[in-house]
């Protein structure tokens, strides 16, 4: 949570492209990390709230300091844990966008991130989560926990907004990044 992520930078990419319409937008970023998609989304005029788990203080430190160097004090940055139910998350405000980079690093996680987002997607059920993520094993997948959740999602390719390009999501980590975008939401009760 202390590093801006390929991922974070495509998702950021796909926040500017669609910049026109977000102001007044209700927008809770989940793992934040350093916040980039989020403070993207904060200066395009969303009402975007900050949240990484309550068991990292350092980077809910991190994304407070984000914040404050962007000129950006006025965005709440609350600690969130995936999969738990706690004061914090049963009191949040309406969310129109849920936005996750690369939060899907973890197979461990997977059900516990998709819970928090689906209890999100009750409480609003017209929202979306956006996310990316750095393929990483084709093994790892969330198929059946969509399924499980009644999620559905759409993938988005990278160069319907220009994502597509190395220098955008260049990394100095070791080995080649395919990043991958898609748009998560309810399931209609047929499932589609």
């Amino acid at each position: 949570g202390l590093y801006a992520w390929p991922g974070a930078v495509v998702l950021a990419q796909y926040l500017w492209f669609h910049r026109a319409a977000l102001p007044g937008t209700r927008v809770l970023e989940i793992g934040a990390g350093v916040g980039l998609p989020g403070l993207v989304a904060a200066k395009c005029g969303a009402e975007v709230t900050l949240s990484d788990s309550e068991e990292l203080p350092q980077c809910l430190e991190n994304c407070r300091r984000s914040c404050l160097m962007n000129n950006l004090p006025h965005v709440p940055v609350l600690g969130l844990t995936w999969g738990r139910l706690s004061p914090e998350l049963l009191s949040l405000a309406p969310v129109d966008i849920i936005l996750g980079s690369d939060v899907f690093f973890d197979p461990k996680d997977f059900e516990n991130i998709l819970t928090t987002v689906y209890y999100l997607m009750e409480k609003n059920p017209h929202a979306q989560f956006w996310t990316t993520y750095q393929v990483r094993s084709a093994d790892w997948s969330i198929e059946a926990l969509l399924c499980k959740w009644k999620l559905k999602n759409i993938h988005v390719p990278l160069q319907s907004f220009n994502a597509d390009k190395e220098h955008l999501a260049g990394s100095s980590l070791p080995g080649r990044h395919t990043i991958e975008m898609m748009i998560i939401s309810l399931a209609n009760s047929d499932g589609t």
